[in-house]
């Protein structure tokens, strides 16, 4: 029998203790699980791609690379994600976005144990074959 408690943990019944799944948890399973998907080239808009990149390189610099384009909202039970990606050129943006969505969800509810309620997937971009990443290069040798 599980209870729940408030700010999005969950507490079993006769566990001696709670256990609290912070938002930016959920945020990298999402993301990982988003990048295993076959069309996915990124996530994130080109512009957070790029601040990211830069802000990687500097100690301390923020929001992992893994979570970018990612947002969750946890509840006490639920959860709900907006994801921005980028695709490949060429593929059925509908069937990677379902399987992004799939994806997503079982990853998500099997590794903590609360519902999707949503997934809301915008895709910001189209990745050409013959388009260079958007990494800036470093000033740094």
């Amino acid at each position: 029998m599980t209870e729940t408690t408030s700010g999005g943990s969950r507490k079993a019944a006769g566990d001696r203790g709670r256990t609290t799944i912070a938002d930016g948890v959920v945020e990298k399973i999402a993301g990982l699980a988003a990048r295993e998907v076959v069309g996915v080239h990124a996530l994130g808009s080109g512009l957070s791609r790029t601040f990211g990149a830069v802000r990687d390189r500097v100690p301390g610099g923020g929001k992992a690379a893994v979570s970018r384009g990612v947002k969750a909202e946890v509840g006490e039970v639920q959860t709900a994600l907006d994801l921005e990606i980028v695709v490949h050129y060429g593929v059925s943006i509908r069937d990677v976005a379902r399987a992004v969505r799939e994806n997503v969800v079982s990853a998500v509810e099997r590794m903590t144990g609360l519902e999707v309620v949503e997934v809301n997937i915008a895709v910001s971009d189209v990745k050409l074959p013959d388009e260079p990443d958007e990494e800036p290069e470093s000033r740094l040798q």
